[in-house]
């Protein structure tokens, strides 16, 4: 039915990561299995970040990270974070609109 990979992290650099999060974005253009990505702040905790990424299939999730890209730019991440990132590999079990 689908794929949510949930990508759980803090930082103090946010604005070096959004430059990764483009610079990605520019790279892996044609190559890219990602459909949808929400990028989210909490509100009670401004170092922390949850982004939301949607894959058509875990399948295609596993490609996306096979990419010379995002092994990449997922190292630079690491770096920039205080804590994380954590990953959490979600199959959609139901998808309603309300």
């Amino acid at each position: 039915m689908g794929f949510v990979q949930i990508i759980d992290y803090r930082t103090d650099r946010q604005d070096e990561l959004e430059g990764l999060f483009d610079e990605w974005a520019k790279a892996s253009e044609g190559k890219r299995t990602a459909t949808h990505e929400l990028h989210t702040k909490d509100r009670q905790d401004a170092s922390h970040y949850v982004d939301i990424v949607e894959f058509p299939s875990y399948e295609e999730a596993m490609r996306n990270s096979d990419l010379p890209e995002t092994r990449r730019i997922a190292g630079e991440m690491e770096a920039l974070c205080t804590d994380g990132p954590r990953f959490l590999n979600l199959e959609v079990m139901r998808d309603d609109q309300l």
